[in-house]
């Protein structure tokens, strides 16, 4: 029995059916007046190097002058770091770990170069070039003190230098790779990072085993990263000329200036100031009383767009705070019409994304390298006794709780239920087990020895 269907599709299949020519299906590729008005993007590296320059100094500019974009930069580096994230050693015994997690706090404490931070100040730095420049530099030194770490900023890994060598080996705005695509060297311009003068020397090519290059790729074979700011900054533009615009309108509302026109023609000039200054410079204040020559009229503009002004602030409010990836109130710092509910489904989806930067670009790209390197650095100098093989997973920051006594009761079932471990928990709160335990043993039996019971049972010396 044949099948009208099948026969249509078969047809339809065929090397001599009629193909169609020239139409677009996709609204998104068509033409007209709505498609004229569309901007295109075109493969990432030649957009990011021809744009990277001007959109990363914007970038910078809101970070340090808008107040938005300062507290949004501020929240995202506080959700990705917070006081640090800590390494947990997988020895096998707890003797080991504690070996190797007890040197690697002792390295933490002098781990900047430049000596004026440790290792958890330097992650948050990372972070801040991460978010507002795209992407993070950091120069790996070792030293007779052992490893040291140094942050350069962004720009002196030479974004110019662009060029095709021998053997299918390549530079691409600073980063060269062979053959095969890996990256094997970084150009770096060896000006000082601290200069306050502009010096020019050639790039240096420094091997990649000695660089970290920092930052969350758009697309595939992404060379260069990309501010987080860039989706924000014409929108945070338009809002502070708008906020602009609405206070000196509110200043100048709020004088109550009135004017009297002199029929007689007897009364000076209109205003002290300049007649073409603007309203702020003629000397109106509240309570003025200005004379005007007969003839002479003033008029100030009360645009009906004026009455829908917070509406119109909130709107873009929400997409500055989307174009951030942000929730709007760690934008803007508003919670009055916050709840319990709103507050958990704003933070949820924030959350993922953190988690997606933390363990997707953190991790491999700054926490595992800067482990690898320093253990190789330690047992090589015979400073530490471990396998140079030893591995550590990374504690991220605990998430602020909105309520922490849901939380707490959920962590409880979850543990009762066996869909959790208690390290995965203590994990879940940025500690380490094997510390947490070991202070809980301190304290268990100092309170012991002292006859004390916090437990809320017990004989006369309860506490609590």
């Amino acid at each position: 029995m044949a099948f009208p269907f099948a026969a249509a599709l078969r047809s339809a299949f065929r090397r001599d059916a009629p193909q169609p020519t020239g139409r677009r299906s996709f609204d998104a590729a068509g033409g007209g007046r709505q498609g004229r008005a569309m901007q295109t993007f075109g493969p990432i590296n030649p957009e990011v190097g021809a744009a990277l320059h001007l959109v990363r100094a914007r970038s910078r500019y809101l970070a340090a002058n808008d107040p938005f974009a300062s507290n949004g930069v501020a929240n995202w580096c506080g959700a990705l770091i917070g006081p640090g994230i800590r390494p947990a050693p997988k020895a096998e015994t707890q003797d080991a770990r504690a070996l190797a997690g007890g040197a690697f706090e002792a390295w933490a404490d002098d781990a900047d170069h430049a000596g004026r931070t440790d290792w958890w100040g330097l992650q948050r730095d990372i972070a801040r070039h991460i978010v507002v420049d795209g992407e993070a530099l950091v120069l790996l030194r070792d030293g007779p003190n052992g490893l040291r770490l140094q942050v350069l900023p962004p720009e002196l890994l030479d974004e110019s230098k662009s060029a095709t060598l021998s053997d299918g080996r390549e530079i691409v705005q600073g980063v060269e790779f062979d053959s095969e695509g890996r990256r094997v060297a970084y150009w770096v311009l060896p000006q000082k990072p601290a200069s306050i003068y502009a010096e020019y020397a050639p790039a240096v090519r420094v091997d990649a085993a000695d660089v970290l290059h920092v930052f969350q790729p758009l697309a595939a074979g992404q060379v260069r990263g990309v501010p987080w700011l860039a989706p924000a900054v014409l929108t945070a533009s338009e809002l502070g000329q708008l906020m602009t615009a609405l206070l000196v309108g509110t200043k100048v509302s709020a004088m109550f200036a009135g004017f009297l026109t002199d029929l007689n023609q007897t009364g000076g000039f209109p205003f002290d100031g300049d007649q073409t200054g603007s309203i702020m410079d003629s000397g109106l204040e509240p309570g003025t009383l200005k004379v005007l020559p007969a003839g002479m009229d003033v008029k100030f503009a009360a645009p009906d767009a004026a009455k829908e002004a917070a509406i119109v602030v909130r709107t873009n409010l929400l997409a500055y705070a989307a174009a951030l990836g942000l929730p709007e109130h760690m934008l803007s710092g508003d919670l009055t019409n916050a709840n319990y509910s709103s507050l958990r489904a704003g933070l949820l989806p924030f959350r993922a994304r953190v988690e997606q930067v933390q363990y997707g670009t953190l991790a491999p790209q700054l926490l595992r390298p800067v482990w690898r390197r320093w253990i190789a650095t330690e047992v090589i100098a015979g400073r530490l006794d471990v396998s140079p093989e030893l591995r550590a997973e990374w504690i991220m920051p605990r998430h602020a709780q909105v309520d922490a006594q849901k939380e707490m009761a959920a962590v409880k079932e979850a543990l009762a239920l066996g869909l959790m471990s208690r390290t995965q928990a203590i994990h879940e709160m940025g500690w380490n087990p094997d510390d947490l335990d070991s202070e809980i043993a301190t304290d268990r039996a100092r309170e012991a020895a002292l006859g004390l019971n916090f437990t809320g049972q017990g004989g006369d010396d309860a506490v609590g």
